[in-house]
C-alpha cells in the first residue's frame, strides 16, 4: 500500500513539474516569455556578484521593459524597414556558418586526436601508386600488384622483402618500407587511421587512398616522445659521390662537430657550412617537430639528445651528414583538462582535411533532419532530358520528365527537374568536378547541396540556439530604432520640453569646485611639451598655436569641475597659470589646462551650461513616461510560482 501511495505522489510531482515548465514566467498583454528564454538572457548578461532573488528581480524588471519597447517597435512596423531587414539578413549570413559543423563529430575527432597524440606508432609501408584520373586498366594493374604483395605477406613472407620487391616508395631500397615512428597529423587522416588501427605485429588489408594502394604493418608502439626543437648543420652529399668524396664529407662533418662542442657559435656554423636552404636562413633552427616529420635516422638522433644545447655527432641520412643541436623539448599534455592543448588540437583538426569527415557526418544528419524523400521518376529519361537542356539540344519526344517533375522533396519544399537543371548548368564549366562522375553521382551530390541549402534557410526550426541569437539580434536592432525615435531624438529636438524640464529641476544642476580655462590635449608627451613651450609666450593666440600642430593638439575652452581633471589631491588652482601634465590611463595622450579663473564654491549652472545633463535626464523622463503608457497598454503579469523556481 505504501509503495502505491509513493508512486501516486511521484506522479503528482511529475505532473506539477511538467505544468510549471509549460507556464510562462511573465506575460505582457497577449505575449509571453518563458523561463528558459529569461534565463538564457540573464546568464548571458549577468553582471551581478551573486545570483539571488534581488538580482533576478532587478533583471526581470529590466527584461520586461525591454520586451515592452520591442513590442512598441513591432506596433510601429519597424521590423519591415529595409534597413532592419538588410542588417538582419547580413547578420544571418555570418552567423549561419557557425552552425554548419557537427559539434559532436568535431569533439569526437578532437578526442581521437588527443588519444593518438599520447602514443607514437612505428609502421612499415608498401605503396602502389594510382590516382583517380588513371584509366581502369591502370587501376586494375595496380590493384593486382597490391593483392599479389598481400598474398605474399599472408603466406608468411618477410614484410621488408615484400616491400623491397613491390613498393614504389623511393626510400624502400634503404629502409625496406620502414617509415619509423609517426604520431597524429604526421600522415593524411585515412592513412593515419589505418596505421593506428592496425594491431602491433600485424599488417592491414590493401587500402586505396587518393594517391594509390597501401599496406601498413605496425611494428611497435610507445608512449609519445613529445616534440623537439633543434638546429642543424647539414652537409649535402651529391647522390653520385664516390667513396673518396664521401670520406671527405665525413671528415668535414667531424671538424664542424669538434668546433661546435668546443664552443663555436652554432648559428654561424650553419650560416657558413649548411646546405639546407631553409634552416640556413634561420641559423640552422628548424620548426618544432614530432615523430614522422623527418627522416627516421635524423629523428632518432634528435630525440636521443637528453638535454638542451647538447650536440649530436654527425648523423648520416640519404641527404648527407647532419650535426644536430637540441634547443628545447616539449612534453605532450596527458590531461584533457589542459585547455590550451585541447584548443590547439581543435584548431589542428578544423584546419586539417580530416574535418571533411565531420562535414560528411553533418551532411547525413542534415539530409535526415530536412525530411528528404526521393520521388519516383525514370532516371534514364532524366539523364537524357538533362543532357538535352544543358547542351541546347532537342528534348526527346517521348520523355516522362517535365520541368515541374518532382525529383525529391524536403519537409516544406519540392525539388523539381528545373532546379536540377539550374544546378547542372551552374557546374557545367567545372570539368575537374564533372569528369569521372556519372549523372547518378552528380545527383547524389546535388541532394547534399539542396539539403544543406534547405537546412540553412530553415535553421531557426532545427536549432534553438541559432533561433535565440537571431531573435536577440533582431530585437536589439528594433530596440535601438524605437529608442532613437521615441526617446533620444525626441529629447534632443524638444527645446521647449528641455527648457521646461530644466526650470522644474534647477536644483539638480550645480557647479561644484570648478575652473574656467583652456584644456589642451596632445597625442603624446612630446607634443604637449612643445605646445606648452609655445603657449607660455603667446597664450592669447592659443587657437593659432593649436592649429599649427595639424591635429596632434586639441584645444577646448570652457568650465571644468576640478575633479574631472585628475590632478593630484590638494592641488592649488591659481589663475593665469598652467596645470601640471595629466597623463591618460588608456593611451599616450597628455593634457594640461590654462587656468583663467577658479570657482571654489558651489554655484548654479545656466541652462546652456547644464544642457548635456538636462538632455540625459529628460531622456530618462520621457522613457519612464513611455514605459508607464506601455504597461497600461500591455499589462505585465509575473507568475510568482514559476519565478520561485529560478531561485532553485
Amino acid at each position: 500500500m505504501k509503495s502505491i501511495f509513493r508512486f501516486f505522489i511521484f506522479l503528482v510531482l511529475v505532473n506539477i513539474s511538467g505544468t510549471l515548465a509549460a507556464q510562462p514566467l511573465f506575460t505582457y498583454g497577449n505575449k509571453s516569455v518563458s523561463k528558459e528564454e529569461f534565463l538564457k538572457a540573464f546568464n548571458k548578461n549577468n553582471t551581478y556578484e551573486k545570483t539571488n532573488e534581488k538580482a533576478l528581480r532587478e533583471y526581470l524588471d529590466l527584461y520586461t521593459k525591454f520586451k515592452l519597447k520591442v513590442r512598441a517597435a513591432y506596433d510601429l512596423k519597424l521590423d519591415t524597414l529595409p534597413s532592419q531587414r538588410a542588417e538582419l539578413q547580413s547578420f544571418r549570413s555570418q552567423l549561419v556558418q557557425n552552425y554548419l559543423n557537427d559539434e559532436s563529430s568535431v569533439n569526437a575527432m578532437v578526442d581521437e586526436a588527443f588519444a593518438r597524440s599520447q602514443r607514437d606508432v612505428r609502421v612499415s609501408h608498401i605503396f602502389i601508386p594510382v590516382n583517380e584520373r588513371d584509366s581502369q586498366s591502370v587501376v586494375q594493374k595496380a590493384k593486382a600488384k597490391i593483392q599479389e604483395a598481400y598474398k605474399q605477406l599472408q603466406a608468411g613472407k618477410d614484410f621488408g622483402e615484400v616491400a623491397a620487391a613491390y613498393s614504389a616508395d623511393p626510400s624502400v631500397k634503404s629502409n625496406k618500407g620502414d617509415l619509423g615512428y609517426i604520431t597524429v597529423f604526421s600522415l593524411p587522416y585515412d592513412l593515419e587511421t589505418l596505421a593506428y588501427n592496425t594491431p602491433v605485429g600485424k599488417f592491414s588489408a590493401p587500402f586505396r587512398s587518393k594517391i594509390g594502394y597501401h599496406i601498413f604493418k605496425k611494428t611497435a608502439e610507445r608512449k609519445t616522445l613529445g616534440k623537439m626543437k633543434v638546429a642543424q648543420v647539414l652537409l649535402n652529399i651529391p647522390a653520385d659521390a664516390d667513396n673518396t668524396v664521401r670520406q671527405n664529407y665525413k671528415r668535414r662533418a667531424d671538424s664542424i662537430y669538434d668546433a661546435a662542442v668546443k664552443g663555436a657559435d652554432f648559428g654561424s656554423l650553419a650560416e657558413q657550412f649548411s646546405g639546407d636552404n631553409f634552416s640556413y636562413q634561420t641559423k640552422g633552427v628548424l620548426p618544432e617537430f614530432g615523430p614522422g616529420k623527418y627522416d627516421p635516422v635524423f629523428e632518432n638522433a634528435a630525440f636521443s639528445l637528453s638535454k638542451d644545447n647538447q650536440i649530436s655527432q654527425p648523423v648520416l641520412t640519404e641527404y648527407g651528414y647532419h650535426i644536430i643541436k637540441r634547443l628545447s623539448h616539449t612534453d605532450i599534455p596527458t590531461d584533457k583538462k589542459n585547455k590550451d592543448y585541447m584548443d590547439q588540437l581543435r584548431g589542428q583538426v578544423t584546419n586539417d582535411p580530416r574535418i571533411e569527415v565531420a562535414k560528411k557526418i553533418m551532411l547525413q544528419k542534415v539530409i535526415k533532419l530536412s525530411g528528404y524523400k526521393k520521388a519516383v521518376f525514370n532516371a534514364n529519361d532524366l539523364w537524357a532530358y538533362t543532357d538535352s537542356v544543358v547542351h541546347n539540344k532537342p528534348v526527346p519526344a517521348k520523355t516522362s520528365i517535365r520541368p515541374n517533375t518532382v525529383l525529391f522533396s524536403f519537409t516544406k519544399k519540392n525539388i523539381t527537374a528545373n532546379n536540377w537543371i539550374d544546378y547542372r548548368k551552374s557546374i557545367e564549366g567545372d570539368d575537374n568536378f564533372i569528369n569521372g562522375r556519372s549523372s547518378a553521382e552528380l545527383m547524389d551530390y546535388y541532394v547534399g547541396v539542396a539539403a544543406m541549402d534547405y537546412y540553412k534557410d530553415h535553421l531557426e526550426t532545427f536549432n534553438k540556439d541559432f533561433a535565440f541569437q537571431m531573435n536577440e539580434f533582431k530585437e536589439g536592432n528594433l530596440l535601438f530604432e524605437v529608442m532613437q525615435r521615441n526617446v533620444w531624438d525626441k529629447a534632443a529636438a524638444d527645446s521647449i520640453g528641455l527648457r521646461k524640464y530644466f526650470d522644474a529641476h534647477k536644483d539638480n544642476y550645480w557647479w561644484q569646485n570648478s575652473v574656467s580655462g583652456i584644456l589642451f590635449t596632445g597625442v603624446n608627451e612630446k607634443t604637449a611639451t612643445d605646445a606648452l613651450q609655445k603657449l607660455r609666450d603667446s597664450i592669447s593666440n592659443w587657437r593659432i598655436v593649436a592649429e599649427g600642430f595639424e591635429g596632434n593638439l586639441i584645444a577646448d575652452s570652457g568650465r571644468f569641475e576640478t575633479e574631472q581633471l585628475a590632478l593630484p589631491a590638494g592641488y592649488k588652482f591659481v589663475s593665469k597659470t598652467f596645470t601640471p601634465f595629466i597623463k591618460s590611463q588608456t593611451d599616450t595622450s597628455v593634457s594640461f589646462v590654462y587656468i583663467l579663473n577658479h570657482f571654489p564654491d558651489k554655484s548654479p549652472r545656466s541652462f546652456e551650461e547644464a544642457r548635456g545633463y538636462v538632455i540625459n535626464d529628460y531622456q530618462l523622463f520621457l522613457e519612464d513616461r513611455w514605459i508607464a503608457d506601455l504597461k497600461k497598454k500591455y499589462p505585465i503579469k509575473v507568475n510568482e510560482t514559476v519565478f520561485k523556481t529560478l531561485l532553485k
